[in-house]
């Protein structure tokens, strides 16, 4: 069972991690609860909380919805992207895990928690991903691992894969999230420092002596 903490924020800003080992333990429906509650709690522009959330807690569904995904990452990789910068990572372990039949994209995590939407204006996906980052902090401060997977997003919409979820016709996925209690925590990872473009200051005005 999940528990929760006393820890800040900065405290699950600095510790979350990306997990992928999980232990077999289930994700109770209140904590799942417990965790939608907390992504709803995201800012979201003009009020609107465009967010909708898809929960499965189906190994098996899960299992096929990573075959699928998987099947479908090439197609992926040939779409072009919106940066010219942007890049897949369609070389390295990366792409051996994928090749595997063994190697599930989810983990064996029991739980998946993807946000998304219904009705998209200008700042949906946004909202989306700050409800999604909202979850996973949540997570961390239960006691639990979580790990966003983008690779997944193929197999999510897939049509085979939209029927046996029941999803609706007009529903987007953004973030599909897997959630679980962690078998290991990874050390930290290293990021590069703020990369700050402008800083600008106005002059400090100094009253008359």
């Amino acid at each position: 069972m999940a528990a929760t903490t006393s820890l800040g924020v900065l405290d699950a800003i600095y510790g979350r991690r990306a997990i992928r080992s999980f232990k077999p333990d289930a994700v109770a429906e209140e904590v799942v609860r417990q965790l939608l509650e907390a992504a709803v709690r995201a800012p979201t522009a003009m009020h609107l909380e465009p967010w909708a959330f898809v929960v499965v807690q189906d190994k098996a569904l899960l299992r096929r919805i990573s075959d699928r995904a998987k099947a479908l990452w090439p197609a992926q990789l040939t779409q072009p992207q919106r940066h010219h910068h942007a890049t897949l990572p369609e070389t390295g372990s990366f792409a051996q895990r994928l090749a595997d039949p063994n190697f599930n994209l989810f983990y064996d995590a029991g739980t998946l928690i993807a946000v998304g939407f219904m009705d998209q204006g200008v700042f949906t996906v946004a909202d989306c991903w700050l409800a999604a980052e909202n979850l996973m902090l949540a997570a961390w401060g239960l006691g639990l691992g979580s790990c966003c997977i983008g690779a997944a997003l193929g197999g999510l919409n897939a049509q085979e894969s939209r029927v046996e979820l029941g999803v609706p016709a007009d529903f987007s996925f953004v973030a599909p999230i897997i959630i679980g209690m962690p078998a290991e925590t990874p050390p930290p990872t290293s990021r590069k420092p703020p990369h700050v473009v402008c800083w600008r200051k106005g002059k400090v005005s100094v009253p008359p002596s």
